[in-house]
């Protein structure tokens, strides 16, 4: 997954994540490794379960893993330094798939807005602290006097902007993208990502999308890794992966896309994905490249096959 026309912002090198002791042991993540680049939005997809918001923690250290996570070019995982955990804190920030959930009900927004900066940064005025709410509220479309309201008050669409000015006071370089919109109403969902493009052009941001719906990925990943029981079986740039999508899960992924034309909808084959009929392609698998950019994990023997026919 090399690239060196491009800078690499994240690097995830063999991440492993388990949760519980002794028998009730649960591996989440597996072995999982993978590039960002800089100003690049990656995605990473699967089924609810599937580990890609295990992997979306951990990179933000909430949760224990075993390999290594590289920001910057600085191993960020396990035991760090006050000053980088400080750094890491500012400069790489989550959006919560719930915005409801992950917003405080019985604060206003003024503070719910800045107090990642309360906590960074101790010596700014009051004044400074409500300039800073005012300009990143306007930034993500909501008014500044909406600051002194409760997130009660709010739809669904506005509170997620809530939370996406909350990341982006801490003026970060890296956003995890958590299902951003999987909780809002459809007619919503378009505005929210078009929000999230136009701060990436305006703010130079680099994202982790994280959803489980391929279609909404087109829309706006730059490259997708396909997750599936804690272990990514397949990456490739985004259009590519549409035009060959090579590994059956991410063929059965993509099936399940609703289609806009009912007579193709109702003559479509749903393809399954089954563990049993593709083992070979879980025992011995090799995680390779089958063309430029385009990586697979599968036997040696499909690797090979797929690496000619794609030639």
């Amino acid at each position: 997954m090399k690239n060196d026309k491009k800078e690499v912002l994240v690097r995830v090198k063999d991440m492993h994540v388990t949760f519980g002791r002794g028998k009730k042991t649960f591996e989440a993540v597996r072995g999982v490794n993978f590039d960002i680049y800089k100003g690049e939005t990656f995605g990473l997809v699967g089924e609810s379960g599937s580990g890609k918001t295990t992997i979306g923690r951990a990179i933000i250290r909430l949760y224990p893993i075993q390999g290594e996570v590289i920001y910057q070019g600085e191993r960020i995982s396990g035991k760090i330094s006050r000053e980088l955990d400080k750094r890491v804190i500012q400069q790489i920030q989550m959006i919560f798939q719930d915005p409801m959930a992950s917003l405080n009900e019985r604060a206003k927004v003024s503070y719910i807005v800045s107090e990642g900066l309360l906590n960074i940064h101790k010596n700014l005025s009051r004044q400074e602290i409500k300039d800073r709410v005012d300009k990143v509220l306007l930034e993500v479309g909501l008014l500044p006097e909406f600051s002194s309201r409760f997130p009660h008050e709010f739809s669904g669409g506005q509170r997620q902007r809530i939370g996406i000015a909350r990341a982006l006071i801490m003026e970060p370089s890296f956003i995890i993208a958590d299902e951003p919109i999987s909780a809002l109403d459809v007619s919503i969902r378009a505005q929210v990502l078009n929000l999230l493009s136009d701060l990436q052009q305006t703010r130079g941001l680099t994202y982790l999308f994280i959803a489980h719906d391929l279609s909404v990925m087109r829309f706006i990943c730059d490259r997708i890794a396909v997750i599936q029981k804690g272990r990514i079986v397949e990456l490739a740039e985004t259009e590519k992966l549409f035009a060959h999508p090579t590994h059956p899960y991410t063929r059965a992924l993509l099936m399940a896309i609703p289609m806009p034309n009912p007579d193709v909808e109702k003559d479509k084959v749903l393809q399954i994905y089954d563990a049993e009929k593709y083992a070979s392609w879980e025992r011995g698998s090799v995680w390779a490249e089958i063309e430029d950019g385009h990586w697979l994990l599968a036997d040696q023997d499909t690797i090979e096959h797929y690496r000619q026919k794609l030639r």
